[in-house]
């Protein structure tokens, strides 16, 4: 049976990480995938001793961290730019036992243009660098591969193969349901099967409008079992892999940014139960 998580994307406009905690903890999830960017505001008025005390006394309890964008190709301002977020979120996620950190791949005009080949080499060589980074902090990386053409890698297949070449005991994967629907409509959604349970690290669960590829984007994502997506089909690839952990509701819709957060927590919430058994 998978676990019930919240990713704090969902209803990051309107509400904070104190907010967050209270309303999933009220709502019955079991895990927060934290925002880095909410985590930083969080601590202009809490510390980190706080944020400790929260999930010793409380059930629901800390899976990721999201996230660390644009790994790819960086210059050297942005790399340092980087290890600096990176570093803050591995430090933070030691103190309060989060084990994992979620990165993702580059989008940047030109990405379509690269040949596999070269994403492949540069994805190897980021992700070794960062799990070298993390390794000291006992954290691990969770690489999520998004649907949309314009990031570089974009399949949940180039995604394994190149975790594969890695082959480091901290580097997994994202399972995300709207990537793997954006890159082909699920053509083969047995494929999240054949990815080893050791190496699946986080499933997002959502859904989205019924609407064609070349305009599907991350703002279209609805509550699960509300869209088109085969949200059931592939959550049990996922679970026959033997995973068991967090099904992370993750969302970007303005239309849910505007609403009151209790509201979208307790209907996603609902919407997600069905999905766990």
């Amino acid at each position: 049976m998978l676990k019930l998580g919240y990713n704090e994307a969902t209803c990051m406009k309107k509400s904070s990480v104190e907010m967050d905690l209270e309303l999933c903890e009220k709502y019955g999830y079991d895990y927060i995938e934290l925002r880095l960017d909410m985590l930083k505001e969080y601590f202009k008025t809490h510390t980190v001793e706080e944020l400790q005390d929260y999930f010793a006394t409380h059930n629901i309890k800390p899976f990721a961290f999201n996230s660390i964008e644009d790994i790819n190709f960086c210059d050297e301002k942005q790399w340092k730019e980087l290890k600096e977020l990176f570093l803050f979120g591995c430090e933070i996620a030691q103190k309060i036992q989060n084990p994992y950190i979620i990165v993702v791949p580059t989008v940047r005009e030109g990405m379509e243009k690269l040949t596999e080949e070269e994403v492949f080499n540069d994805s190897v060589k980021v992700l070794n660098e960062l799990a070298d980074l993390a390794d000291p902090y006992g954290v691990k990386l969770s690489f999520e591969p998004i649907g949309d053409r314009r990031w570089c890698c974009n399949s949940l297949r180039q995604a394994w193969e190149i975790v594969q070449a890695v082959d480091r005991d901290n580097v997994g994967l994202t399972v995300d349901c709207i990537n793997f629907y954006m890159h082909d409509k699920c053509a083969d959604v047995e494929y999240i099967s054949k990815i080893p349970r050791e190496k699946l690290f986080v499933f997002h669960i959502n859904d989205c409008e019924d609407l064609p590829l070349r305009v599907l984007d991350h703002c279209d994502r609805i509550m699960p079992g509300k869209g088109c997506i085969p949200v059931q089909e592939i959550a049990d690839q996922v679970k026959k892999t033997g995973y068991d952990e967090i099904a992370s509701l993750e969302l970007f819709r303005p239309e849910y940014w505007e609403m009151d957060p209790e509201e979208v927590i307790k209907m996603g919430a609902e919407c997600c139960r069905p999905y766990l058994d």
